[in-house]
C-alpha cells in the first residue's frame, strides 16, 4: 500500500517514524516550506523534512494546492492513502479525491471536541481530566470527517500542554499505524461526528498570557499549564513582570494577587478562591529559575 505522509512538527515526525518502523511504504512526504528561525533567522527544516531526508523519501513543500501542477505532482505518486498529522495546510476536495483508499487525519483531541489548531492546549486550559487522539476520514470541513478510531488518555493534574503533547504523539503514532493496517485490509469504516457536541480550539496568542488573580486557584493553575511551553502565562510580582512556568494548587486565602508566603518550594499567591504556589518563573531578560532561588536574591515584601 502506497502512503503519502503530510505533516510538519514533532508530533508528525513521531507518527512518520512509527509507520516507517512498522514497514509501511511511504512514497512521498509533504511538509510546510522551510522557515527562518532563531536570532540569526536561518532557514530551518521541519522535523518531518529532516526525518524524510534521512530515509531518502522524496519531500514536497508547496505553499498550497491551488496550482494544477502541484495537484498533478501528488497524483503522480499514485497514493493509496494520504496520512495527515498536523500538516498546517488546507487540502481541497480534488486533493482528498486522489488516494484510492482515502485520506486519514490524526487529530489531538477526542472529536468532535476541540476542532481546530490548538486542541490539546485547550483541553488543559479548560481543566479536562481526559483527552486523546482521533483518527478521522478527512473532509473538506475542518476536522469534521467521520471517526475511524480513538485512543484516550488521562491528563495529569500538574501536566503541561507540552508534556501532554509528548504523550499524545506516541499515542497518535500507534493509532495511525493500526488504522493504516486496516486501510491495507480494506477494513475501515467511519462514524459521523455528533455536530451538537462540537467545540473549537482556536490558536493561542499572547493576549491570553496575563494571569487574572480573581480567578480560582484551579483556573490559574490550568492557565499556566495550558500555555506552557508557549506563549507562557505572565504575572507582575513586586513590580516585576515574570513568565510563570510552573504552579501547583495549594492552601491559602487572601486578597486576589496577594503574596502570602515564600516557602522552601515556591511563592504562594492568593486567588479569587484558594491559592497557587509558583514553583518556577522567569524575570524579564533573565533565565528560568526555581522561585525560592530567585526570591532569596530578590526579596519580596510579604
Amino acid at each position: 500500500m502506497r502512503v503519502v505522509f503530510m505533516g510538519t512538527p514533532d508530533i508528525a515526525a513521531t507518527c512518520l517514524q512509527k509507520i516507517l518502523d512498522d514497514g509501511f511504504e511511504v512514497v512521498g512526504v509533504y511538509t510546510q516550506p522551510d522557515r527562518p528561525k532563531g536570532r540569526g533567522m536561518k532557514m530551518v527544516f521541519s522535523p518531518v523534512k529532516e526525518l524524510a531526508i534521512s530515509h531518502n523519501i522524496p519531500v514536497f513543500q508547496p505553499e498550497n494546492f491551488r496550482e494544477d501542477a502541484v495537484v498533478e505532482q501528488l497524483a503522480a505518486l499514485r497514493p493509496d492513502v494520504c496520512a495527515v498529522v498536523a500538516y498546517g495546510r488546507i487540502l481541497p476536495q480534488r486533493v482528498l479525491d486522489i488516494p484510492t483508499k482515502g485520506c486519514v487525519n490524526i487529530h489531538a483531541s477526542l472529536l468532535p471536541q476541540y476542532r481546530g489548531s490548538a486542541p490539546y492546549q485547550w483541553a488543559v486550559l479548560e481543566g479536562l481530566k481526559e483527552t486523546g487522539v482521533t483518527a478521522q476520514h478527512m473532509a473538506l470541513k475542518m476536522d469534521a470527517g467521520d471517526i475511524i478510531d480513538v485512543a484516550k488518555t488521562p491528563i495529569g493534574e500538574n501536566e503541561t500542554s507540552g508534556e501532554l503533547l509528548d504523550r499524545l504523539a506516541v499515542l497518535g503514532a500507534d493509532l495511525l499505524s493500526r488504522v493504516l493496517t486496516r486501510f491495507a485490509a480494506d477494513d475501515v469504516t467511519g462514524t459521523p461526528q455528533d455536530e451538537s457536541q462540537v467545540t473549537f480550539a482556536p490558536m493561542l496568542d499572547k493576549s491570553m498570557c496575563p494571569i487574572d488573580w480573581n480567578k480560582t486557584a484551579q483556573q490559574v493553575h490550568d492557565q499556566v499549564r495550558g500555555l506552557h511551553p508557549w506563549p507562557v502565562a505572565t504575572a507582575k510580582l513586586g513590580g516585576t513582570l515574570f513568565k510563570i512556568h510552573q504552579t501547583v494548587v495549594c492552601d491559602g486565602s487572601g486578597k486576589p494577587g496577594q503574596i502570602l508566603e515564600l516557602t522552601k518550594t515556591g511563592l504562594r499567591v492568593a486567588c479569587g478562591e484558594g491559592a497557587v504556589e509558583i514553583r518556577s518563573l522567569q524575570a524579564e531578560g533573565g533565565k528560568r529559575m526555581a522561585a525560592p532561588d530567585y526570591f532569596r536574591g530578590h526579596p519580596l515584601e510579604i
